[in-house]
């Protein structure tokens, strides 16, 4: 395919590392740096990982011409910050979600990146599971009738102990909300993918379950087991461990949704229900080769994915046979594939059709986001603008 596209990854986390796991998975992208804002920290994870280059803060790897692609993997307060330095350096971008931690923020990189026409995406993954493009045509072919309602959740357990600590819990590293725009963004992204209608009003109910954390001196860990120490710094937290919201999509049909990072047993169990006029669909991230279909008049249906099964614009995303199982690190791969092979064939944002998130849907997330917030503050329906 002639000279593979060379990319920078910033973020050395747990996210960066599996950006680049997706990334060598295509074979015409190669990633030639990595950058942290330690230099130590960068070289020791670049040597680890294979990757020639080591830069101690992003500015510098944005000075190379060699790289075309940035890939933003850092916590979210610096999103805009390298999102927007990328976008200015002629970059294409793909930044982690939240594209920033406010809509003023997330609208000026969606502008920012029109305005200086590069790629430009979000890693909401979870749309690029195959049986997603499968239930996505589904839909565009009238075979649930008429949407009436969408309902589902989102949960994780690894907020469950007061001890449990991590930096999206400070609203100075995280943002203004935490379940919502690390998993609900997530769930609302899916859901409006898969239907092809937007949120437009929400009614919210949102909880601290710990206002107060314990963290271990000297930690701050994730995804880790219950911490037993002698010392804790207690910490104030103001960000949402649940949330519940009302929804009506834009043609009036209506949903609810769940997020909760504190549902003991749930690691990520993201699962959303359709019902249509002529049946229902219920899919759930744990099981994502399988989805059920539910009728009125007949026996209910289990879809397994399978190429063999799938509608033909479905089946560019199910890379395998049915019954060799493609989960979460594949859906990542889909994502990747759909953005470079954008960029690879030439395509414009402004003229082409993207099979990925792009800036307008991060930016519309955030708006979502900020219609919640502000449904719970006032205790009203709120538009999302």
């Amino acid at each position: 395919m002639g000279n593979k596209i060379k990319a920078g990854i910033v973020g050395t986390g747990f996210i960066g590392p599996a950006h680049i796991e997706a990334i060598r998975r295509l074979g015409f992208v190669e990633v030639i740096a990595l950058a942290d804002s330690d230099m130590e920290i960068a070289r020791k994870k670049a040597d680890e990982l294979h990757i020639p280059l080591a830069y101690g803060n992003y500015q510098d790897m944005l000075n190379n011409d060699d790289i075309q692609v940035i890939h933003n993997c850092t916590p979210n307060h610096l999103h805009f910050e390298i999102n927007k330095a990328a976008i200015v350096a002629g970059k294409h971008i793909l930044s982690e979600k939240p594209l920033a931690v406010s809509s003023e923020e997330s609208g000026e990189l969606l502008k920012l990146a029109k305005q200086h026409q590069v790629v430009h995406g979000v890693n909401f993954n979870y749309r690029q599971y195959p049986m997603m493009k499968q239930l996505n045509q589904m839909i565009k072919e009238d075979e649930l009738g008429d949407l009436y309602l969408v309902h589902g959740s989102y949960l994780q357990d690894w907020m469950l102990y007061d001890t449990d600590f991590n930096w999206r819990l400070l609203g100075n590293l995280g943002g203004q909300s935490r379940a919502l725009a690390d998993i609900g963004s997530h769930w609302c992204d899916t859901v409006q993918y898969v239907t092809g209608k937007k949120i437009a009003k929400v009614f919210a109910d949102l909880w601290t379950v710990h206002p107060v954390r314990k963290r271990v001196k000297g930690s701050s860990l994730t995804f880790a087991k219950q911490q037993q120490a002698e010392e804790y710094d207690e910490i104030p937290v103001s960000t949402e461990d649940y949330a519940s919201v009302l929804i009506r999509f834009e043609d009036g049909s209506r949903g609810v949704f769940t997020v909760s990072q504190v549902s003991a047993g749930r690691k990520n169990a993201l699962s959303f229900e359709i019902n249509g006029s002529k049946k229902s669909v219920y899919w759930q991230q744990e099981n994502p080769a399988q989805m059920w279909i539910g009728y009125r008049d007949q026996p209910n249906e289990s879809l397994i994915a399978d190429p063999a099964l799938f509608l033909q614009e479905a089946r560019g995303s199910i890379h395998h046979p049915g019954g060799h199982g493609e989960g979460w690190p594949d859906a990542m791969k889909n994502g990747m594939l759909h953005f470079y092979r954008f960029i690879y064939e030439g395509k414009s944002l402004s003229l082409d059709k993207p099979e990925f998130a792009t800036f307008e849907d991060g930016h519309r997330s955030m708006c979502v986001t900020e219609a919640i917030l502000k449904s719970y503050q006032t205790q009203q329906w709120v538009d999302v603008n």
